[in-house]
């Protein structure tokens, strides 16, 4: 059918009508930076993505930086999301970068540990930087920020055994309350878990050491601390309530979880501890307090949990395929989950040097892999964090 002039200038206007509009309606909103900390070489690297907001894929940011130092580790975010905290294990250093607007990272200013960083961690207040040292023995150190600036170590707690001074420990993460009351730090006893050696301690292998904060960051020894904490424990969070904290052991395949008391003492859940995946090697809460995932190492997924909001007994979150695991790319060792809109996790795949993207089901915890999915990183990925981009606020819903 031959089209008048007139109806051919009315039909051009209405296709470049819908273009412009698919257009504006498509155009990609990012809503929050993923920072991914590369381990591979001589000087660690940092990588920025941005998280698109429908689809939650992740694109290329603003150039890599170096982390500042040599085999970074784990990373830590302040609350206001300006400042950001690299351990480096291979240079014995705490790096601090401003997080600009746009993603660019700045170096700022670094402190030196006495041993290899193992974790990091900022409380919610912002006024002061936790760091777990040590591959022999282990150490928790506190330090002052001022204005993201570390400062000079308030305090430092030697982490050992009871009743086996002389074992090697060797440190693993470290977290704090959300009310900034108390800190806790897992450490495994390398003395009574020795695998392809000789275990030389009748030690329990795994503890959770915890203190309690008070006036000028001064560190208390929480009642019971430390705690038994299974074989390796490998990874620790909190609810964002201040009643739980659920810990990862690496070696027995389990979650842990701890009911708090008192303001920092730790008791068992009942009916714990919680099967996971080979491996569980990181771990996270959403800040709605009703899910947990982890990421497991030798299997290669994810695992997700609902929270019993009275008990916090977590229970697996089975998806449409009647799965309770959900695949990554090769060993994920660090997991997080965007703060924008908690709708999205991602996972740091230590061997298939790749970041793996899941959408997140808020009414279920349920989890769907997001749009091309898995994103290639630097090599060998060891630590992924976030931050949420320009105004969008952060998710936080009281249970």
């Amino acid at each position: 059918m031959k089209l008048s002039k007139v109806s051919q200038v009315v039909l051009v206007s209405i296709i470049g009508l819908l273009v412009a509009t698919c257009f504006s309606a498509c155009q990609l909103v990012t809503i929050d930076w993923i920072f991914v900390a590369s381990s591979a070489g001589s000087d660690g690297q940092i990588y920025t993505y941005a998280v698109d907001s429908e689809s939650g894929a992740l694109r290329s940011g603003p150039p890599a930086v170096s982390s500042g130092g040599a085999s970074p580790v784990s990373m830590a975010v302040s609350s206001d999301y300006y400042n950001l905290y690299v351990a480096n294990a291979g240079s014995n250093s705490v790096v601090h970068f401003g997080i600009a607007s746009n993603g660019v990272l700045s170096k700022k200013d670094s402190v030196t540990t006495s041993a290899p960083p193992a974790s990091v961690f900022v409380n919610a207040a912002g006024t002061y930087l936790y760091v777990v040292t040590g591959t022999t023995s282990a150490t928790l150190t506190e330090y002052a920020l001022s204005s993201g600036t570390i400062g000079n170590a308030v305090a430092t707690e030697k982490l050992t055994i009871p009743g086996y001074p002389s074992d090697t420990v060797v440190p693993t993460a470290v977290t704090v309350l959300p009310n900034n009351s108390a800190v806790y730090a897992t450490v495994y006893d390398q003395s009574a878990y020795n695998p392809g050696g000789i275990a030389t301690s009748n030690a329990n292998p795994g503890w959770v050491f915890g203190f309690a904060v008070g006036s000028g960051g001064a560190l208390t020894v929480a009642s019971g601390s430390p705690y038994q904490a299974g074989v390796k424990p490998s990874a620790i969070t909190t609810d964002p309530t201040d009643r739980f904290v659920y810990a990862t052991d690496f070696a027995s395949n389990e979650l842990i979880g701890y009911g708090i008391q008192n303001g920092s003492a730790l008791n068992f859940l009942v009916n714990g501890p919680f099967k996971t995946g080979n491996e569980p090697s990181s771990v996270v809460v959403d800040p709605r307090g009703i899910y947990i995932y982890l990421s497991n190492a030798l299997d290669s997924t994810v695992s997700a949990y609902s929270i019993a909001l009275p008990t916090g007994t977590p229970s697996a979150i089975v998806n449409t395929t009647s799965s309770t695991i959900y695949a990554t790319d090769t060993q994920p060792d660090s997991i997080v989950l965007e703060p924008a809109l908690a709708r999205f996790v991602y996972t740091a795949n230590y061997l298939g040097n790749s970041v793996s993207g899941f959408r997140l089901n808020p009414n279920t915890g349920a989890l769907t892999a997001t749009q091309a999915t898995p994103y290639p990183t630097g090599s060998k990925p060891t630590a992924i964090i976030a931050v949420p981009h320009g105004n969008h606020a952060t998710q936080s819903v009281a249970p």
